[in-house]
């Protein structure tokens, strides 16, 4: 009995600890997208003067573009010759990044003073432990930077 109980501790451990370098693993899966979108559109900026509009994304509203929907392609077919743009490793099929619950990838480029001139992306991390989250100031002086989440970009004034 006692050999039985120590078996299914330790299968208990081996699954949580696989559980937890799986999710170790999207979690570089999702920081390595974000840097490779981020090339991407520096080079984009370099070219066209502009970083692509953002839009059409059913959350958080239209004016972002989400990787959970059709937005994303429109994104994609902007960028196409610099990247193929991943899509989060559980890409949840609703919601957003930014309101600390759901995985995706979230963009945005319009307003704030500098309209295509500056973005910002945000996703989520399953372990948001020692996490770094600059967050972006967009060209009118207003700070973004969503709770649970990691936000990157640029401003080109």
């Amino acid at each position: 009995m006692v050999v039985i109980a120590i078996i299914g501790l330790l299968a208990t451990l081996a699954v949580v600890a696989f559980g937890s370098a799986r999710a170790k693993a999207r979690d570089a899966k999702r920081k390595a997208d974000i840097a490779l979108i981020q090339k991407a559109l520096d080079i984009y900026f370099d070219e066209q003067g502009m970083y692509p509009a953002s839009g059409g994304a059913t959350a958080p509203n239209g004016g972002w573009t989400n990787s959970n929907d059709a937005s994303w392609d429109t994104f994609q077919t902007a960028v196409a010759q610099y990247v193929r743009l991943g899509k989060d490793p559980t890409n949840s099929s609703s919601g957003w990044a930014g309101d600390g619950v759901n995985n995706t990838y979230a963009y945005y480029s319009l307003g704030y003073g500098c309209n295509q001139k500056w973005y910002m992306l945000v996703y989520r991390l399953e372990d948001m432990t020692g996490a770094s989250s600059p967050g972006i100031t967009a060209c009118d002086g207003t700070n973004f930077n969503y709770g649970g989440t990691v936000t990157v970009g640029r401003a080109n004034p």
